[in-house]
């Protein structure tokens, strides 16, 4: 909030990907700051008015230039990059693609997947799609689709809301 340039008419933007997520911020780095510089904590005061705010304690504060050595020191693949010529800062925070047993699905309905679906759901029947699918490293419409075929195959039922529900394994001969 503090480092945008509200001089630049337009919204700050987050895009999020299976890899990255993207934030894209009105105006590029004040003055003399480079990355480099913002990387060591060296800062510049671009809007007093929204400094006085931290310093009546109306915002949170956690020390002025701290923010980004903060975010590197929690998550440390990160890239910035300032296009003053396009007048915008970019931050690239590159994410780990998440681990499965199994490769990524094919676009076919997969008997392995199915199996591993019943088997995740019997050990945990409150288990969410999202969660099914970061498990499995799929995605959640092949979650989804996964299990609209094993219910309507008779493996799988759900009992109560989405919310707050849970999913029922039905062994073959518990009909």
């Amino acid at each position: 909030m503090i480092h945008r340039d509200y001089l630049v008419s337009a919204p700050i933007r987050i895009f999020i990907f299976d890899n990255r997520i993207e934030i894209i911020s009105p105006g590029h780095l004040p003055n003399n700051l480079t990355v480099e510089r913002i990387r060591a904590g060296i800062s510049n005061i671009r809007n007093p008015i929204l400094v006085s705010f931290v310093a009546k304690g109306l915002l949170p504060y956690h020390g002025l230039g701290s923010g980004i050595p903060r975010a590197l020191e929690k998550w440390s693949d990160i890239d910035f990059a300032d296009d003053r010529d396009g007048c915008q800062f970019t931050v690239t925070i590159h994410r780990k693609a998440p681990k499965s047993d199994l490769p990524k699905n094919s676009g076919k309905s997969s008997g392995k997947t199915e199996i591993r679906i019943l088997s995740l759901l019997s050990g945990n029947p409150k288990m969410t799609i999202p969660e099914l699918a970061q498990e499995l490293g799929i995605t959640t419409r092949a979650v989804e689709k996964q299990t609209a075929n094993l219910r309507k195959k008779g493996d799988l039922r759900r009992i109560g809301p989405a919310k707050g529900g849970h999913w029922e394994v039905i062994e073959k001969g518990d009909s």
